[in-house]
């Protein structure tokens, strides 16, 4: 799963498609969808009594998009970048921008090393 929940994404497709890096808030699927922070809003009329609205009315409700549909954002770019996967000094693994080669976050625990017998 390339991104994940809490990251930082650019739009690329679509009417919401732009510059500005915009937050994941869910990942469904098993990365394959998104809810991304003010993309794909839509109302859904609701009756009174729902928790969310208990007077009823009409709520803002952001529905996934497809995860190829963006890209992550890199601070040191700018810009939304593809992302690649190394392991540091450490033996953990991290994500990486492939244009700047700078580290985007750890990934998992340390991975262990091979010992000899």
């Amino acid at each position: 799963m390339r991104i994940r929940s809490g990251d930082q994404v650019v739009v690329i497709r679509g009417d919401y498609a732009g510059t500005e890096p915009r937050q994941v808030l869910q990942v469904l699927d098993g990365g394959r969808r998104l809810v991304v922070q003010g993309v794909n809003v839509v109302y859904k009329h609701v009756r009174r009594g729902h928790p969310r609205s208990p007077q009823g009315g009409r709520l803002e409700v952001e529905l996934p998009i497809d995860a190829s549909n963006v890209l992550l954002y890199c601070d040191a770019c700018g810009r939304g970048v593809r992302v690649g996967y190394r392991f540091d000094d450490n033996n953990q693994k991290e994500r990486f921008c492939r244009r700047c080669s700078k580290s985007l976050g750890k990934i998992g625990r340390p991975r262990r090393r091979a010992t000899a017998s």
